[in-house]
């Protein structure tokens, strides 16, 4: 009989009870064990809502108050030394390394936060070092079986292998010279032992180990390591199912299939076609196969037909009793559910299933496959054929304007009309600005005024005139601001955008957009992304209106701020019926029309952020050009239809660039701003080897937590930056956006960022 299984849920709550409580707790307005009491809440009305909708393995210990990767490190003592000592409770220590800490006489950054493979979901990076002594500081995963147990559910947990954790690490600054993160596996292993053993004792029959980095093709230099290690723990473990996702085993499967292991999960969204050569693989073996057939990636119905056929493909070359269907990856990336959402127009909601609707999925599916008789799974099976039949028919309507606009773009459409060189002699005497001009990455803080302005608006409450005269307000308080503290290129603020790619999406064709389809991007920061269904394209002008406004009450030049064509993609659920490259270049388009009329508005700098341009990267490098190649021109399509003068900048964040700067360089902005404060400074070696000459604005401090950098900090990163980067090149900067932060760390932060500004001018004349 064919099992189901779902691999891990979203955190939020149904009603964002997590985020509420974490973020009270922060603000001193709640207990710790006030904040327990509603995650165990939470996480018993999940384990129970995933039971109820007939699924086999439920997970448990897939539930963080901020990162499973930072779990990690916390219950195996991977600690950085700068955190150790500060007599903090372990929860203030947990969100200490997450977000930073600025009270009570404690000081410390947060700890560096990078992507989660391809997706928008930011983990915190474990920093290794041959000092560091790991032991089992507590046993979570335990803990949360044992409460899942109390409530009368059988749950497997799951933990990241010890293999993806060291990999998805990086080497502490205290490492001695030598010293390489895999070089910590003889000290770690005991302790994952430890862990595994512990659960087995206690009665867990089966754990789900997540191994990820099996799919990327640096994996098969840790063979041997990935054959001892599961080796050793295999002797002491409940059974294990190794999970692999989002991407495809390739040969890596043959060491993989002979892993002693009981089972092995891979993603048959992403990589359907991996299936044959796993089957003829494991088949000599007694591994049973977990076929991940409904995504954990998009909010798409599943097409049960074609998800029976893979189905039925494994179970015939392994026997049913040898296959579980099972979601892709956990459904951490969709929202909790459809049945928050009353206003989606019924035949398109129709076409959707979010977390608890996917749990479905899988039990359906199982069923099905096993030859279930029941006249319920029948009735499921034939819905789900008239509803991907409707869709199938929505999805072959098309906007004839915008196809034939793709099709007649030419290359001169994707390049400005002079080089660098020349737009920057073109660019000083325009825009005026001073040496290490300062400025910021375009959002500033969105008060409870401003949420609460939205949202009477949205209920009918004011009327749309005054809600602008309010928004007028906001933007001359954030003009006014950053003219005394004296920042050189200003920004409006974006007080009228909820979201920087929802904003955009609602005033494009071709976006539905959900209530309460909250997804997580990191801690305790949720967003909620569009729906692409259909072709875009701009219907009217969207930010004009504001920055011209603010232009108007200034004589400093003003940036207009858009979100790139990639990032609105790759931040999005994008269609599944219309390539990613097509999809991307009609959101280019309609950007273009919007970059254009900024500047025929006077608007003499125009900001198109990309940050999510490195996360939509293949994970194989095979795969990397044919992406590279139209996300880049999509940009370049978008950005390349205005003046010489005209300058445009765009932004990046909390990823690994180095591996892609001959990109970054193709992208041929004028002004390039980036992280750079949590990651070492590590990006300006990219800088140096590859000579970029375009100007550029390392972040100066770290906007994700609420601590306020010294003056001495950011003129330290000045000076190492200095040591790489021209200096008339070089924008003074935070790291991102300051929408998050709260007004009197931001003021107390650019402050101390304008005077480094002034401290270079003297100091590097």
């Amino acid at each position: 009989m064919v099992s189901s299984s779902v691999l891990g849920f979203p955190r939020i709550g149904a009603n964002r009870e997590v985020k509420k409580v974490v973020e009270a707790y922060w603000a001193g307005k709640q207990t710790a064990e006030a904040l327990d009491k509603a995650v165990i809440e939470v996480m018993k009305t999940t384990w129970t809502s995933i039971k109820a909708h007939g699924v086999d393995f439920i997970p448990s210990n897939d539930f963080s108050v901020y990162d499973h990767v930072l779990d990690h490190s916390a219950i195996f003592n991977i600690i950085p030394p700068r955190y150790v000592g500060l007599n903090l409770s372990h929860l203030d220590l947990y969100f200490a390394m997450g977000r930073g800490r600025q009270a009570d006489g404690v000081d410390v950054p947060a700890s560096e936060m990078k992507k989660w493979f391809d997706s928008n979901y930011h983990y915190v990076v474990p920093e290794f070092s041959d000092k560091n002594e790991p032991k089992l500081n507590f046993n979570k995963p335990l803990g949360q079986w044992k409460d899942a147990k109390e409530a009368g559910i059988n749950t497997r947990p799951v933990i990241l292998g010890p293999l993806s954790f060291i990999i998805l690490g990086k080497k502490a600054r205290d490492a001695s010279a030598d010293f390489k993160p895999i070089d910590l596996l003889p000290k770690l292993l005991p302790v994952y032992s430890q862990l595994l053993s512990e659960l087995k004792e206690a009665g867990v029959e089966w754990v789900q180990i997540d191994e990820p980095c099996l799919v990327l093709e640096t994996a098969s230099q840790y063979a041997k390591e990935y054959t001892s290690t599961y080796t050793e723990l295999a002797k002491v473990s409940p059974k294990i199912l190794i999970a692999t996702y989002f991407g495809r085993l390739e040969s890596n499967v043959d060491f993989v299939s002979k892993l002693p292991v009981a089972a092995l999960h891979i993603d048959l969204d992403r990589e359907p076609g991996q299936l044959d050569s796993v089957l003829t693989a494991i088949k000599p073996t007694s591994l049973i196969l977990s076929l991940g057939l409904v995504s954990g990636r998009n909010i798409w119905k599943n097409d049960f037909a074609a998800s029976l056929k893979l189905g039925q493909k494994a179970i015939d070359s392994l026997g049913s009793d040898r296959v579980i269907v099972a979601t892709s990856s956990s459904l951490l990336h969709t929202p909790v559910t459809l049945a928050s959402e009353t206003k989606l127009e019924p035949s398109v909601k129709d076409f959707f299933s979010f977390a608890l609707e996917k749990a479905e999925e899988v039990a359906i599916l199982a069923k099905s496959l096993s030859g279930s008789q029941d006249a319920q799974v029948a009735a499921a099976i034939e819905a789900n054929r008239v509803s991907i039949a409707k869709r199938r028919e929505f999805e072959s309507t098309s906007d004839d304007a915008v196809r034939k606009r793709v099709a007649a773009i030419t290359e001169d459409d994707f390049k400005r009309k002079s080089p660098f060189p020349k737009r920057w002699e073109a660019q000083v005497p325009h825009l005026k600005l001073p040496k290490f001009p300062t400025t910021t990455i375009g959002s500033f803080p969105q008060t409870k005024e401003i949420r609460l302005a939205r949202a009477k608006l949205t209920k009918g409450e004011i009327t749309e005139d005054e809600y602008d005269e309010f928004i007028k307000k906001e933007i001359k308080l954030v003009v006014d601001f950053q003219e005394k503290v004296g920042l050189d290129l200003l920004v409006h603020g974006e007080p009228e955008r909820n979201d920087m790619v929802q904003y955009f999406g609602e005033r494009l064709n071709g976006f539905v957009f959900t209530q309460n389809g909250w997804v997580q991007s990191y801690g305790s920061r949720y967003v909620r992304p569009p729906i692409i269904v259909s072709d875009v394209s701009r219907p009217a002008p969207i930010t004009v209106k504001w920055s011209s406004y603010a232009q108007s009450i200034t004589q400093k030049p003003m940036k207009g701020m858009l979100t790139g064509p990639v990032t609105i993609l790759n931040w999005s659920f994008p269609r599944i019926d219309v390539s990613r490259e097509i999809q991307s270049k009609q959101l280019a388009l309609a950007l273009r029309d919007e970059v254009i009329d900024l500047e025929a508005a006077g608007i003499q700098a125009i900001q198109v952020d990309e940050p999510a341009i490195r996360e939509g990267l293949p994970l194989r490098k095979e795969d990397w050009d044919a992406y590279l190649t139209w996300a880049v021109d999509s940009f370049r399509l978008a950005t390349s239809g205005v003046e010489d003068k005209t300058q445009t900048h765009s932004h990046f964040c909390y990823s690994d660039f180095n591996d892609i700067f001959p990109s970054i360089q193709r992208l041929d902005a004028d002004v390039i701003s980036i992280e750079a404060s949590k990651s070492d400074m590590k990006l300006l070696t990219a800088f140096n080897q590859f000579g970029y000459k375009n100007e550029i604005g390392p972040g100066v401090y770290d906007i994700h937590s609420p601590r306020v950098p010294s003056l001495q900090e950011i003129k330290d990163r000045l000076r190492d930056m200095l040591t790489t980067l021209p200096a008339h090149l070089l924008f003074v900067n935070p790291d991102c956006g300051l929408k998050t932060r709260a007004w009197k760390e931001t003021e107390a932060s650019l402050e101390n960022l304008v005077q480094a500004a002034k401290w270079a001018r003297e100091e590097y004349k």
